[in-house]
């Protein structure tokens, strides 16, 4: 029997069959200026934050063998056991902090995941979180998604835009659920010293907080040495969710594999979520981030070396033109301040692009205290560096003739 179409009604408003905390979420800044980057030809790009360096071959090695062994099932919801051992043995060795790989430890895709389930496991309803600002795009729409209130502390140029504890605890309310950390930043590049890591510590002890610390790019620092995580602090295992990932310091962006390590009670509630949605990290993902955390850290620390030249090329390079920039200690972000312009961030990344054809990222997607500054990837060649320094010089110079 043939159906009358005139039957067949769309929704008078199909906008209000949609859930109202979502349609009301901000789109990415960075993907939405990068919509209108891929139209264009010639054009440098300091935009997105991957390494350009190719996965180690003994990572994609790794991943080739798993296959080659015919190893394409499910693992279990929680990851690979061998591979959560070898992350636990990981953690201890690089960040003073001990996880039972059995029952503390959730291998995820990517740490995007990772926070995702962190912070809908811990998160009622107008629970409030704190984090540092600007930050990574996801931190404020991750809370909203989870019913929770996103309350952004601003860091400051002046302070080398590390989080200052006191205007921290100045944001602690009744309502306050948990503190999210990234250090190093993205995208200011900032760190935390360990006397400002134990003030944070205390704060969180004192009026009874989580910490959610992602430390995605805490390899990539360039003091010498990498921070003990905050949960190796006395007292705070117990209430911290330490967050990482293989996807910047291993060049493993396309393989999505991250983890979580954190109390029992909170990775219990994560694998919940994670069961009922991803069910499992793949498990060729998985195999080829054992061979990272076993063999990869020579070619990481290769990476790490050449990130630090770039980076005193261009923030010398910034500087020397006259757009104040501090020296990063973390992650292969510069984010120079570009108020003397008089341009505001967006509009100084817009014509920048369509005048020199240079890609950068306004500072304000990383939330209202970025205005004033842009992010620069240095994850791309000396040589495209070294041309969009000439670029961004030309267009200075043209801004002062105008």
């Amino acid at each position: 029997m043939k159906k009358n179409t005139k039957d067949l009604k769309s929704p008078r408003n199909p906008e209000s069959k949609l859930a109202r905390h979502i349609v009301t979420l901000p789109k990415s800044g960075i993907r939405d200026f990068f919509e209108l980057v891929n139209t264009m030809d010639d054009v440098i790009s300091l935009g997105i934050g991957e390494p350009d360096f190719v996965t180690p071959w003994t990572i994609r090695e790794g991943s080739i063998y798993s296959l080659e062994r015919g190893h394409t099932s499910y693992t279990s919801n929680l990851g690979l056991p061998s591979l959560r051992k070898a992350i636990c043995e990981y953690v201890a060795e690089n960040y003073k902090a001990d996880y039972d790989p059995a029952h503390e430890c959730i291998v995820t895709v990517g740490v995007s995941e990772a926070l995702d389930l962190a912070v809908r496991a811990i998160t009622n309803p107008g629970d409030e979180i704190i984090y540092n600002e600007p930050c990574y795009v996801s931190y404020y729409s991750e809370i909203r998604m989870a019913h929770g209130v996103p309350v952004p502390v601003p860091t400051y140029e002046k302070n080398n835009f590390a989080l200052d504890p006191a205007d921290l605890e100045k944001a602690v309310t009744p309502k306050t659920k948990a503190i999210l950390l990234n250090f190093p930043c993205n995208p200011t590049g900032a760190t935390l010293d360990m006397e400002q890591l134990e003030a944070i510590a205390d704060i969180a002890r004192r009026h009874d907080l989580l910490v959610l610390s992602d430390l995605i790019y805490s390899e990539l620092t360039y003091s010498g040495h990498i921070l003990p995580a905050i949960s190796s602090l006395p007292g705070m295992k117990e209430r911290t969710v330490f967050l990482h990932g293989f996807s910047k310091a291993f060049a493993m962006t396309g393989f999505r594999i991250g983890y979580a390590c954190g109390p029992f009670e909170i990775i219990d509630t994560m694998m919940k979520i994670h069961q009922y949605s991803m069910l499992c990290a793949p498990i060729t993902a998985q195999e080829a981030a054992e061979e990272a955390l076993r063999n990869g850290k020579r070619d990481m620390e290769s990476m790490r070396r050449e990130y630090m030249n770039r980076r005193n090329v261009i923030v010398k390079g910034f500087n020397r033109m006259g757009l104040s920039c501090f020296m990063p200690e973390g992650a292969f972000y510069a984010f120079p301040n570009i108020t003397s312009t008089g341009l505001s961030s967006t509009e100084f990344a817009k014509r920048l692009l369509m005048e020199q054809r240079v890609a950068v990222v306004p500072g304000n997607a990383f939330g209202k205290s970025g205005e004033g500054y842009v992010r620069c990837s240095y994850a791309t060649s000396m040589e495209k560096i070294r041309e969009a320094l000439k670029r961004i010089d030309a267009f200075l110079k043209s801004l002062k003739k105008s």
